[in-house]
């Protein structure tokens, strides 16, 4: 493939498209989410991602697992969980079975912070992808998103 080849430059319109719808969303959640909450679109990802941890084996995350979940670098995401332990919103402790290891928990404030914040975040969302559809050059994008089969 060359630089001018047309396939690359279809593919490379299309990921152009996907950036910008990405783009669009994260922008418009951030904006709600920073008005209603004081949350960034990062933080309140971190909070939803260790809200989810649980007892059982396997269930708390070790901070890579966590920079791997928000697609941020450990130690944005260490910085990130200190800003947000900070504030009250998540706790830390060293894991039982490896003084090595360190959890992290969301505090009952966390938790009721993103419970506040989950219909602002996902209004926002469903906003910006019916924004988002009305563009031809999106619309095949959000379809996709909308049609996305997620296993848990």
């Amino acid at each position: 493939m060359t630089a001018t080849d047309p396939a690359l430059t279809a593919l490379s319109q299309r990921w152009c498209a996907l950036s910008l719808l990405h783009g669009k969303i994260e922008a418009r959640v951030e904006r709600a989410l920073q008005s209603g909450h004081g949350l960034s679109v990062r933080e309140f990802s971190l909070l939803d991602v260790l809200s989810r941890q649980h007892n059982g084996p396997g269930g708390h995350l070790q901070m890579k697992q966590v920079a791997d979940a928000v697609v941020l670098s450990q130690s944005a995401t260490t910085r990130l969980v200190t800003r947000l332990e900070d504030r009250g919103l998540l706790t830390r402790y060293l894991c039982d079975t490896d003084r090595r290891g360190i959890y992290t928990d969301v505090t009952e404030a966390g938790l009721t912070l993103l419970a506040e914040a989950r219909p602002t975040n996902d209004g926002a969302l469903r906003a910006a992808l019916d924004e988002a559809s009305e563009n031809p050059e999106l619309a095949p994008l959000v379809r996709a998103v909308e049609e996305l089969k997620v296993t848990a």
